[in-house]
């Protein structure tokens, strides 16, 4: 494990591995919470390291030129593979959209049905212990200060043994996705339906009855007063929308210039006519597919007597639901993957109909809306559909918002959040 201190030796190994063609490549970073700065750059050149002893470990604390030097040698190198795990971590410190051929293997990770890889969360130490048979893999230098030298023997076996997992990581991932994807010119599709109806058939009945469970439960949380238990997390939003036109009018008044797609439905261009095919639109053309089953689907009949939603039992349904869903959970991962494999196989052999799914394409028309809104104050024509205010359009506006109070249709709805699945980690934070 070649911890390396000294600027010259640094400079001669970035050298040795700007010839490389693939890297796996981990940081470790001092005071990440409050002033994040780059510590340890850990580089493996070897998967077939499982000791980390060929694991490079570069002290570029205060040294923001051999890191520089690391980002011109390595990372923007398109020539070069660099995996890493949550790579959109570690390229804020390696280069960020200037990086090149990067492969992140918590992306990969995902890509993989739950049925395949049934893990609770794709951080890089419950992949390590699911997929290479490592138990128990100590995270404690996690958090341990980055910025203090020297730094212990304990956090040196961390940086060096955490590239070395990473490498087996995504050898696995490797492995998975070439055993259960396959390429999509020899797809037998005969089979994939096959597969698809059965396992269909099975996740349908317990859909029908999740979906069932999670709209009694909501109901009764309403009725019963109650916006959080075991099982469920009950909040209230509001939707907003507003008038087109008195958008396009706002915007005007308020010399606002107001970027963001709008989706042009067929009502929407009904309204255009002509308009349509004006140059100045611009209009995005998105290719659209969607895969039907030719199944069949014998309808159960659910006409059976329901307590009203104050005598709801709440406990019984969050029991019954959590019973379920380890197996819904499954057999829906699995659908959507067989459907995946479906669709992709028959876009690339050509064909719309098999006998078990049709595929149909069409296309979303999209156009921005300051485009929009020009031309039709410019031929003085008036559009009849509502936008809805996302938090990005209400951003835009600022205070202009105010201005439209009266106009904005306020819409409330209701959102569950069900407490039973672990939920995944997030990308911002520094996953092991």
């Amino acid at each position: 494990m070649p911890y390396l201190t000294e600027t010259n030796d640094i400079k001669s190994i970035i050298a040795k591995f700007s010839q490389a063609k693939i890297l796996w490549i981990d940081t470790e970073v001092a005071d990440y919470k409050f002033n994040p700065k780059l510590s340890l750059i850990q580089v493996l050149d070897d998967s077939n390291d499982l000791t980390g002893n060929t694991t490079f470990i570069l002290d570029v604390l205060e040294k923001p030129e051999l890191a520089a030097d690391f980002i011109d040698e390595i990372m923007v190198n398109s020539d070069i593979e660099k995996v890493m795990h949550n790579a959109s971590y570690d390229i804020r410190f390696l280069g960020n959209d200037r990086a090149k051929n990067i492969t992140c293997t918590l992306k990969l990770a995902k890509k993989i049905p739950y049925y395949i890889l049934p893990v609770p969360n794709h951080q890089l130490k419950t992949l390590i212990e699911a997929l290479c048979s490592i138990p128990n893999v100590d995270k404690e230098e996690q958090a341990g200060n980055w910025g203090k030298r020297p730094l212990t023997e304990k956090q040196l076996e961390y940086a060096k043994m955490d590239v070395v997992y990473l490498a087996q990581v995504h050898s696995r991932l490797a492995e998975i996705f070439n055993e259960y994807c396959p390429d999509s010119a020899t797809e037998n599709l005969t089979l994939l339906g096959e597969q698809y109806q059965e396992i269909e058939s099975q996740w349908k009945s317990l859909d029908t009855e999740i979906t069932e469970i999670k709209e009694r439960m909501k109901m009764g949380m309403q009725a019963q007063k109650i916006t959080d238990n075991s099982y469920f997390k009950l909040s209230s939003y509001t939707t907003m929308k507003v008038d087109f036109m008195t958008l396009v009018n706002l915007a005007e008044n308020q010399g606002l210039e107001l970027s963001f797609p709008i989706t042009l439905t067929k009502e929407i261009q009904k309204q255009l006519g002509q308009l349509i095919s004006h140059p100045s639109l611009k209009i995005e053309e998105i290719p659209s597919f969607r895969l039907t089953s030719n199944a069949k689907q014998r309808q159960k009949s659910t006409q059976k007597s329901m307590p009203t939603p104050e005598n709801e039992n709440l406990i019984e349904l969050g029991e019954r639901y959590r019973e379920l869903l380890p197996e819904w959970r499954l057999l829906k991962s699995e659908v959507n993957h067989l459907k995946e494999r479906v669709k992709n196989a028959m876009i690339v052999q050509k064909k719309s109909n098999t006998p078990h799914f049709k595929l149909g394409n069409s296309s979303i028309l999209k156009v921005d809306f300051a485009t929009l809104a020009r031309l039709v104050k410019s031929v003085g024509i008036e559009l009849d559909f509502t936008v809805n205010l996302t938090e990005y359009i209400k951003k835009l506006l600022g205070e202009a918002i105010n201005q439209i109070d009266v106009q904005i249709e306020y819409i409330n709805s209701w959102r569950m959040t069900a407490k039973a699945v672990e939920e995944d980690d997030d990308e911002d934070e520094i996953p092991f």
